[in-house]
């Protein structure tokens, strides 16, 4: 989503604003809330966090997932090393 100069508060303005602000929001209007000029928390529909968190979860799990293709592909290229060797190189 693409964010105007109309989409960025001063938090000096949130709480005069913050209905009209959460009716924007829930509209689909994202919002950056400043503190001292700069970029301070952003006001996004509980749905959109929602979603930002499943993507998050799917990104880990994909990671997770190579991974294992990659301890698989090691494996099956006899790129291995005992316990003894990992503690040494670990100091675990």
């Amino acid at each position: 989503m693409n964010i105007s100069s109309e989409d960025i508060i001063p938090f000096g303005q949130v709480r005069a604003r913050f209905t009209q602000l959460a009716e924007h929001v829930r509209a689909g209007q994202e919002k950056i809330i400043t503190r001292n000029g700069e970029s301070y928390i952003a006001l996004v529909a509980a749905e959109k966090l929602d979603y930002y968190h499943r993507l998050e979860q799917e990104h880990i799990h994909l990671l997770l997932t190579q991974e294992v293709v990659q301890g698989l592909d090691d494996c099956d290229a006899n790129r291995l090393f005992d316990v003894s060797a990992m503690r040494e190189k670990y100091g675990r």
